[in-house]
């Protein structure tokens, strides 16, 4: 057991790939290495069962079987676990199952089709009303996906009503006002601040570090990058961070591309031997001969371009 989640929460939660066989089983052993990996990279914790996670490609015992497998190895490092299901007695099930298992807490995306405000915010009553008042919950707002969209004045509800809604991860894409209207609502007298981990491949991490959230919490395959970045700009070194970000910036605009990002991530995990395959699970996009080449010249580049820099950042070779 690690300890629970809390609003105090931040640093790099890294949203864990799911190693698969080439023939598409589960590959436990490369969990391991890749849980390995991430801690070598100094993540302070992790997001299982993800939607970069392939989580809906899962089996309920392999979903339970990949978070113990982590949690055990992780090194005390607080475990998020997405539960989001389009039932609320499988979504309590699963929540359940990961936090006797150790998890920290558990993150759920509204479900889609909610309609309006009032939809949202009575969803989420069901949803504390049935996980208790016991289980830290992380609220994930991701409207590309989800199509709910998640406005300040009901987030600010939800956290007033509610102490178990610790986090937020923001996803919403063209949203970095969201942040500042909810950092400075958390500021008026009598208001609970929340931890804000953000998304979207890291795409505007400095600039949502500016703008006062607490970390990040996406898969890029340089986790070594968020983390350096993360903690210069604790440490005041705001320019110098963004200097770093600026190297690794072509890598991070070309993983979030649509339709092959998690291709491209787990092939970068492959050739720094963290796991054994890049294969996922059917159905599920492949890299040409085209794409595996656009890679190797940006990795390529980033790795001219840290070895100039004289930033000891390598990259682990085939």
């Amino acid at each position: 057991m690690t300890g629970k989640l809390d609003e105090t929460a931040k640093g790099v939660f890294i949203i864990a790939a799911t190693p698969f066989t080439a023939t598409g089983a589960l590959d436990l052993d490369s969990v391991d290495s890749l849980t390995d990996f991430y801690v070598g990279c100094g993540v302070h914790g992790f997001t299982l069962l993800g939607m970069m996670g392939e989580a809906h490609k899962l089996a309920p015992d392999e979903s339970l079987a990949v978070v113990k497998r982590v949690i055990a190895r992780a090194g005390g490092r607080k475990a998020i676990v997405g539960v989001s299901h389009a039932g609320i007695d499988s979504l309590r099930r699963l929540s359940h199952e990961v936090m006797n298992a150790g998890a920290a807490g558990v993150m759920v995306a509204p479900t889609p089709g909610l309609k309006g405000d009032d939809g949202l915010y009575n969803y989420f009553v069901q949803v504390f009303a049935t996980l208790g008042p016991d289980v830290p919950v992380i609220y994930q707002d991701y409207p590309q996906t989800t199509g709910v969209f998640l406005a300040t004045s009901v987030f600010a509800r939800l956290v007033d009503e509610f102490p178990q809604l610790v986090m937020l991860k923001h996803e919403d894409a063209s949203a970095l006002n969201k942040i500042t209207r909810i950092r400075a609502d958390e500021a008026k007298p009598g208001r609970r601040r929340v931890a804000i981990l953000v998304g979207n491949g890291g795409l505007h991490y400095p600039q949502e570090l500016r703008r006062g959230v607490d970390g990040t919490m996406t898969g890029f395959a340089w986790p070594e990058m968020l983390v350096r970045v993360h903690a210069l700009f604790a440490a005041g070194k705001i320019e110098e961070a963004e200097d770093l970000f600026d190297i690794y910036l072509p890598l991070v605009r070309h993983e979030v591309q649509p339709g092959i990002g998690l291709a491209l991530r787990k092939e970068v995990l492959r050739r720094r031997g963290a796991i054994k395959s890049a294969k996922q699970r059917a159905p599920g996009s492949s890299l040409t001969p085209a794409d595996v080449a656009e890679l190797e010249q940006l990795m390529g580049r980033l790795d001219r371009r840290l070895k100039s820099s004289g930033i000891a950042m390598p990259i682990a070779a085939e």
